[in-house]
């Protein structure tokens, strides 16, 4: 088949679930032999560096596309420059990913396209949107439901939502994880001074909706040598990150490392003593798929979302609520390490980049069930 991907930043990249969505179905497509091109947004990427104009990266085909450096104007401009210019692909298959973008679901539709929704979560209860955006959101969700041949939603929560809300029939199917063998604390022991097992960790994107400001103020309650690392770059809400910084002063204990990759992320992930993910809002949480494989102890807030993936593999608290959290951190540090084999077993068999890529495939040909 010859596939279009749009609704993304950018591949090969970190910046977000979407991107890492995006690129391991991509790749793994065109390893398959399809012709695939996914549709890069030009613009600054969550580490601060200038992103790379790539023409083709794994066999998968690049096409940048011009957007505003403003943040509220660049997905619009973005989905709307993309798929006209797919309109002239002769593409089998335009596959949509996240709200805003899907709200041009309808362009190749008038064209007789077969088009794919992927909803990665509810963006617009995200809190860096607001008015507009917000409303521009719910426009492509409404888009989405309307015109989408089929939509692929990536958790039960999100599945309930759309057949309640438009009565519309959606495939559930959750995301995958790469399985990576142990690294050991090496690069970030030298940068950052952290030991095995001396540090919470934090990787996500610094975003309201994360939940760090209140891992920070459970964790400035505690007494305790452990670290707090938080590792993750920051898109859109810049204010918010330095709103961090400020809340996180004072604190020696608490670390900052920025955006990571390669290494230094799986030695983060494989060595913590606690991954901690506080989210009001997710999708489906990769960061979290990947901190179970590495046999982490993980701890999340009670939404559907990280429950579902959860399961009696770790620990949770109530949202938002601080003083649980803290109690919870506590009791975490406190009891003896669990076995990880079991819980690496069960995302291995559950979670597995290579049959959601096979389900994927099946959906485009309109195999739904």
């Amino acid at each position: 088949m010859k596939i279009a991907m749009i609704g993304h930043k950018r591949i090969p990249s970190r910046e977000g679930g979407v991107e890492l969505v995006v690129g391991e179905l991509s790749e793994r497509m065109a390893a398959l032999g399809h012709d695939v091109t996914a549709y890069n947004r030009r613009g600054r990427h969550v580490s601060g560096g200038e992103t790379v104009n790539l023409k083709e990266y794994k066999g998968v085909h690049i096409k940048s596309v011009p957007t505003f450096e403003s943040s509220k104007l660049n997905a619009i401009v973005y989905s709307v420059i993309a798929s006209f210019l797919a309109l002239f692909g002769r593409y089998d298959v335009i596959h949509y990913h996240a709200e805003g973008p899907c709200s041009m679901v309808w362009l190749p539709k008038l064209f007789g396209k077969r088009v794919i929704a992927t909803i990665h979560g509810l963006d617009w209860q995200r809190a860096k949107w607001g008015g507009f955006a917000t409303k521009f959101l719910k426009y492509g969700e409404k888009t989405a439901a309307k015109y989408a041949d089929e939509i692929i939603v990536l958790s039960e929560n999100v599945q309930q939502y759309f057949r309640k809300t438009y009565n519309r029939t959606t495939v559930f199917l959750p995301n995958g994880v790469d399985t990576h063998e142990y690294v050991p604390l090496e690069n970030v022991k030298k940068k950052y001074g952290i030991e095995q097992d001396g540090y919470i960790l934090f990787l996500a994107r610094i975003v309201p909706e994360k939940g760090l400001h209140y891992l920070i103020e459970a964790y400035k309650q505690i007494e305790t040598d452990v670290k707090l690392v938080i590792a993750g770059g920051v898109s859109h809400s810049s204010e918010y990150a330095e709103e961090i910084k400020k809340q996180a002063a004072g604190d020696e204990r608490i670390i900052f490392t920025g955006f990571v990759e390669g290494d230094e992320l799986w030695e983060l992930f494989y060595n913590t003593r606690l991954y901690v993910l506080p989210s009001d809002v997710e999708g489906m949480p990769l960061t979290l798929l990947e901190a179970m494989s590495c046999g982490a102890e993980c701890l999340v807030s009670d939404i559907p979302e990280t429950v579902n993936v959860l399961k009696d593999y770790g620990y949770t608290f109530k949202k938002g609520d601080i003083n649980d959290l803290r109690q919870n951190i506590i009791a975490a540090l406190a009891a003896p390490k669990r076995d990880k084999t079991a819980q690496i077993e069960y995302i291995k068999n559950n979670y597995s980049w290579d049959k959601v890529t096979e389900r994927t495939l099946e959906i485009y040909q309109g195999k739904t069930i």
